[in-house]
């Protein structure tokens, strides 16, 4: 069995040890103060140095919020429109620039005015934001969305840009065209003045086509208002459930987009022409001509001084051929479709050529 190791202390070595002081119950709370100054420098200073957490706000949102917001204020303009009418018929007709102010006017007061979204950006869940003064400190920032909304200033110059500027524009063109300020003389104030609105408007279509080139790249600033003024759309709830598929909304711009484009075009086109093009596959030319004889193809009457159009050998009225040949340069038959070189008397040895050569 292992003796036990007694170990004693040589107290004459006890007076080289240092002295521990013990600290006062407040210590802690001193230090914390006197520290505190420099920890909230430090802090302002990394915080202020911090880029802005980038955000990506999707771009159909942005133009469906824009396309919303112009569909609720026609519903809500058919339906004024509908109670004047039991009243007077076009009785708002004359004051149509008038009632679009005022219902857009009613929007941005129930909406941007008392720092709430347009029903468009609701639907779409955006809000706007001042992209000048937004807030990027410590903590405050978790997703990016955050930052304080239009001044009073930015809703005063939102409201006179928009509802202002176009009722101005919409009274100008309608008083121009009135006045007939294209028509006039070229020394003429009124025809320098339309000279400058047609330039003023051929500059901001310019300057908001390539607003819309930079919107497509960067997602920012829809409209030019808005990137004079600043006015971002973020966001309004970083989650979110979609009531709507992608799919049916772009189903709904395709469908949309091409009904206005069969619009344009459907004026533009000739149907006798479309006709004629179409006639070659939908007739067989090799039924003959016999059964074509009965009638003029142009006068739709039975030939007087009856004529054959070569090659084809379809029979017509001779002034019929002979003014359609004159007036069309490359005239086509109009039963089938083929080029006429000639014109031959019908019954007749007599044979002249075309006058459209």
């Amino acid at each position: 069995m292992k003796e036990e190791e007694i170990i004693t202390l040589n107290p004459t070595s006890s007076s080289s040890l240092p002295s521990l002081e013990i600290p006062s119950q407040d210590a802690w709370v001193d230090s914390s103060q006197r520290l505190l100054p420099q920890w909230q420098q430090h802090s302002v200073t990394t915080s202020s140095s911090q880029p802005p957490i980038p955000i990506s706000i999707s771009r159909v949102n942005q133009v469906d919020a824009a396309r919303l917001d112009i569909e609720i204020s026609g519903m809500l303009k058919e339906q004024l429109v509908k109670v004047f009418n039991l009243i007077k018929p076009g009785f708002l007709f004359q004051y149509e620039p008038e009632l679009d102010a005022f219902l857009e006017f009613l929007i941005w007061r129930f909406s941007i005015w008392v720092d709430k979204p347009t029903p468009g950006n609701a639907l779409m869940n955006l809000r706007y934001r001042d992209e000048s003064a937004t807030s990027m400190i410590g903590k405050e920032v978790r997703t990016g969305l955050e930052g304080p909304g239009l001044t009073m200033s930015q809703k005063i110059w939102y409201c006179l840009a928009t509802v202002g500027g176009q009722y101005f524009w919409a009274r100008l063109q309608s008083f121009s065209a009135f006045r007939r300020w294209g028509d006039t003389e070229q020394r003429s104030l009124a025809h320098r003045t339309w000279g400058m609105v047609r330039h003023l408007e051929g500059f901001y279509r310019a300057a908001s086509f390539g607003n819309l080139l930079i919107f497509l790249y960067k997602g920012w600033y829809r409209s030019l208002i808005e990137r004079a003024l600043k006015a971002r759309l973020v966001y309004g709830s970083p989650n979110m459930n979609r009531a709507v598929s992608f799919e049916y909304m772009n189903r709904q711009l395709v469908w949309n987009e091409f009904s206005e484009m069969l619009l344009l075009l459907l004026p533009l086109l000739n149907s006798s022409s479309i006709r004629k093009i179409l006639l070659p596959f939908s007739k067989d030319k090799s039924s003959g001509s016999a059964e074509d004889v009965t009638a003029c193809p142009i006068c739709q009457a039975n030939p007087t001084i009856p004529f054959l159009a070569l090659p084809c050998e379809h029979r017509y009225c001779y002034y019929c051929l002979r003014t359609r040949c004159a007036a069309t340069p490359s005239f086509r038959c109009s039963r089938c479709n083929e080029p006429v070189v000639a014109m031959q008397r019908h019954g007749g040895p007599t044979k002249s050529k075309a006058p459209n050569g």
